[in-house]
Parts: structure tokens; C-alpha cells; sequence
């Protein structure tokens, strides 16, 4: 259920909205100060408030309304009734789970560039591009790379397939060159194939975690700095990913993997924190999958060696969850590494097998 605040003052004097919500029981999320839940006994529910919208859900409807009438006399507000638009984001559901997907942003971003009848392509990038930030002739208005970049990076707020070459192409948002643009207009090109792609949350889960990381060693031809990509996956349901440069430079490919396994180590306990406010207990370790047979020793053995010595301690969070009995690291071969959609540009082919893995689909195409 959404809400929309229309009016935030009363007497003359404003009202914060979130200050509201602890006198109507609810308690705020340490790991996310925009969420808010209440608990009483099996009656749950839940808010989470972006500037004046706001989401309700829960499993007790006479809490919620409840809550409804409370927020009425603080505020004036506009019952939006079920969620089915929220912040450019638009959610369907059905008895088989919930679907997410930006549709209408995507077919405005296509409309602003001139391409709603451009011919799509297959894959966002060329396999194997190295993009740098002084080929190619510098940009007379960098203004619209720029708007371009920044749309493109709230895409992917549903559009995990996207996520690393936006990041690649937002590297150059201060000096833009003709590549860079080039680069960026074929991202819209295979956007237009599938403007409605997105995530489906089946209502039927087993609500474990499980994580897949991987990276790019020296990927960045300036720096020589490595790649870092993961997701995260909630049963069968996808609920984080990112793409990032490391910030030092790794010495081996082993200590890159390593560096990614401890940056999905700290993603996985952030989530931990967050399921336990939706009263999702974890009471097994997380898996997290690895290419590498070299990091997942180096994780599982406390022994300071050569091969470890150059590490910062901050990278052995990833030994200090595994003995702790929050994370399970195990093997996956690198022909099943999904998390590599997420640090290099592949092939068509390559690509379309790791896109299916991930879970995404597209409602609105035909089947």
C-alpha cells in the first residue's frame, strides 16, 4: 500500500515524519533509518518512507489502517491505494510472487535520446572493451552524457544486467569523450530490446541467503586496479548486486578474489540485519561462492603467510564470519561463476546465459 503526504505542518510548525512513527509503536531500523516495523505478537508491520511517499505492507490489516488513522491526524495525506508505482518503479503482482521493473523510466530515457525506434542490439557492450579516459576526441556538451549516465545508474536499480558497464561508463562523467558516448548509446540500444525487464519475487521461497562473487584482476588498463562484482540471492529471489573497483591494487588474482569475497561479506551481514527487522532469521550460514581455490584457502586458513601478508586485516572479515558460523564458503567453477556478468563485458552468448541465471524476466514481452 502506498501513501503520499501532502501536507507536512500543522499550526504553522513542521512535522518530521519519520519522528512520528516511534509514537505509534514503531521501532527504526538500525540498519536502515528509513525502515520502520511493529511487532505484536503475530501481527507484523512494516513502513518505509522516502522524503513524503510512503510504503505500507504487513500481514495485519487492522494494524495498517490503524496506522492509516494515526498518519491522518498528523498529517494531511493521499491513500494511494495497493502499490503499483513508486519512484519511477512499478510493481505487479499475482499469485506466483511479485514483479519489479522500470518500463515507463526506461521508455523515457529511450524517448529523451531519439532511440524509441532504434534497432536493439543483443548484449550492452562490446566483449572485452577497455574504455580509458584520454582515447577519443573530448565531448563539446558533456552536459548530456552526463543526464544520460545519471538515469542510467537509477535504472539499475531493477536492471542488474546493466549495472557494469554503467559503472564502467561513470568513470568519465567528468571529462566525456566520443567513445564513452558511443559506449553509452549501445547500453540504450540493448535497453530498447527489453525495456520491461526486471525481477520477480516468487511468494513461494525458502528465504535462504547465498551470494556469488567474483573479480577482474588488473581489469582497469589505468590503474591496474581489479573489479570487484556480486549478487545476492534471497532463496531463488535476487536482492543485491554491485560492481566495483577495488581500491588497492591486488598483487595476485587469488587476493583480488579475496578482497571480493570480504566486500560480499559485509553486504551479506548488512542483510542479515535488515531481514532480521522483517522477522526473517537466518539460523543457517550464508553461502557464498567462489572461482578460486586459492581465496577460499586463504579464508579457511588462520595461518599468516607469504600469500597474505600484503592484505589489509579489514579483508579477513571473510575468516572472521566463517568462523563465527555466518557464511559457508564453497567452490563453484568458473563456467559457473554467475557473478562474472558483473566485472567484465562477455560475449552475446555468454552474456544471455548468465542474464537467464539471475532471474530476470519481462512481462510484457511476447512468449
Amino acid at each position: 500500500m502506498c501513501i503520499q503526504v501532502m501536507e507536512s505542518s500543522s499550526n504553522g510548525r513542521t512535522k518530521c515524519i519519520p519522528s512520528c512513527f516511534p509514537k505509534a509503536g514503531y521501532r527504526q531500523s538500525k540498519a536502515d533509518y528509513s525502515l520502520f516495523t511493529r511487532v505484536v505478537g503475530n501481527s507484523f508491520t512494516a513502513v518505509l518512507i522516502y522524503v513524503d511517499d510512503i510504503v505500507l505492507t504487513g500481514n495485519d490489516p487492522k494494524a495498517i489502517e490503524l496506522l492509516k488513522a494515526f498518519l491522518r491526524k498528523e498529517f494531511r495525506i493521499k491513500d494511494l491505494g495497493n502499490l503499483k508505482y513508486f519512484l519511477g518503479i512499478e510493481v505487479s503482482r499475482s499469485k506466483k510472487g511479485i514483479f519489479v521493473s522500470q518500463r515507463k523510466y526506461a521508455l523515457d530515457i529511450l524517448l529523451d535520446a531519439g532511440l524509441t525506434g532504434a534497432r536493439p542490439c543483443h548484449f550492452p557492450m562490446e566483449q572485452n572493451l577497455k574504455l580509458t579516459p584520454t582515447n577519443g576526441e573530448i565531448l563539446k556538451d558533456p552536459t548530456r552524457y552526463r543526464r544520460l549516465i545519471g538515469k542510467l545508474i537509477y535504472l539499475t536499480v531493477t536492471r542488474p544486467d546493466i549495472v557494469y558497464f554503467v559503472w564502467i561508463l561513470s568513470q568519465f562523467m567528468n571529462q566525456p569523450r566520443k567513445p564513452h558516448m558511443e559506449a553509452a548509446m549501445r547500453v540504450l540500444h540493448f535497453i530498447k530490446g527489453n525495456p520491461g525487464r526486471g525481477i520477480f519475487f516468487p511468494s513461494e521461497n525458502d528465504l535462504a541467503l547465498k551470494a556469488y562473487c567474483d573479480s577482474d584482476w588488473a581489469s582497469c588498463p589505468t590503474t591496474r586496479k581489479s573489479t570487484t562484482g556480486y549478487f545476492v540471492f534471497l532463496g531463488n529471489s535476487l536482492i543485491s548486486w554491485k560492481s566495483k573497483k577495488q581500491s588497492n591494487v591486488a598483487c595476485s588474482s587469488a587476493e583480488a578474489k579475496y578482497r571480493a569475497m570480504a566486500m560480499t561479506c559485509r553486504e551479506l551481514t548488512w542483510l542479515r540485519y535488515i531481514l532480521q527487522d522483517f522477522q526473517i532469521i537466518q539460523d543457517k550460514p550464508a553461502s557464498l561462492y567462489c572461482d578460486n581455490q586459492a581465496a577460499l584457502h586463504i579464508a579457511a586458513n588462520p595461518v599468516f603467510h607469504e600469500r597474505t601478508k600484503y592484505i589489509e586485516i579489514d579483508c579477513h572479515v571473510v575468516r572472521e564470519k566463517l568462523q563465527a558460523g555466518l557464511i559457508s564458503t564453497r567452490y563453484v567453477p568458473s563456467s559457473l561463476q554467475i557473478a562474472d556478468i558483473f566485472t567484465k563485458a562477455l560475449g552475446r552468448y555468454s552474456f544471455e546465459s548468465l542474464v537467464s541465471k539471475l532471474g530476470l524476466h519481462d512481462i510484457h514481452s511476447p512468449t
